[in-house]
């Protein structure tokens, strides 16, 4: 069994080799130019906790030079969600939407825009401590979502042979991290 088993895997790969699969990760510079991206991030928790998701997803090369430059703004919603009988909430949809613009340095032109959108839910506990812990971890959570789309999209883009930025512009700084709350 061990060996048909080994045999499906060897003809599997001879099978993908033939049709000329290459892995993402395989195309020349997508490596190395996610390494070269710095990453500025809106102050605050959230910003924070995406800035150091994506150094890491990017496997930040944090001596040599940067390629690129990446703003990000953010935005946050809180909504509840499973209102017991004496109308309070039991669990929140929190939701990070995260507006990306990469640019080549050190011209300054934008070579690409992006928005990923991550919505999560969590339980709210009774006690206050608690509540507070989980709304935390979904903000973690919701980071490290992101920074994964935000990477998936880069990586796949830069895969693609990165197309030149059509004109000059300049970076417009990320408006500040600001959380809405209903209910």
């Amino acid at each position: 069994m061990k060996r048909l088993l080994a045999l499906a895997a060897v003809g599997a790969s001879l099978a993908l080799g033939g049709c000329g699969f290459t892995p993402l990760y395989a195309q020349p510079g997508v490596v190395s130019n996610l390494a070269a991206i710095d990453v500025v991030a809106p102050d605050g928790r959230t910003g924070y906790l995406l800035r150091q998701h994506l150094d890491d997803a990017f496997a930040r090369n944090h001596a040599g030079p940067a390629k690129y430059s990446m703003r990000l703004a953010l935005s946050e919603a809180r909504y509840p969600r499973g209102i017991r009988t004496d109308n309070v909430a039991t669990r929140y949809e929190y939701v990070l939407t995260a507006d990306y613009v990469l640019a080549n340095l050190p011209a300054g032109d934008v070579a690409k825009r992006g928005r990923v959108r991550v919505e999560l839910t969590y339980d709210s506990a009774d006690q206050p401590y608690a509540s507070i812990a989980a709304q935390q971890d979904a903000q973690d959570r919701a980071a490290e979502e992101a920074a994964r789309r935000i990477q998936l999209e880069l990586a796949a883009w830069m895969a693609t042979g990165e197309p030149k930025a059509s004109k000059p512009a300049t970076v417009v700084p990320p408006k500040a991290t600001g959380t809405k709350k209903r209910g």
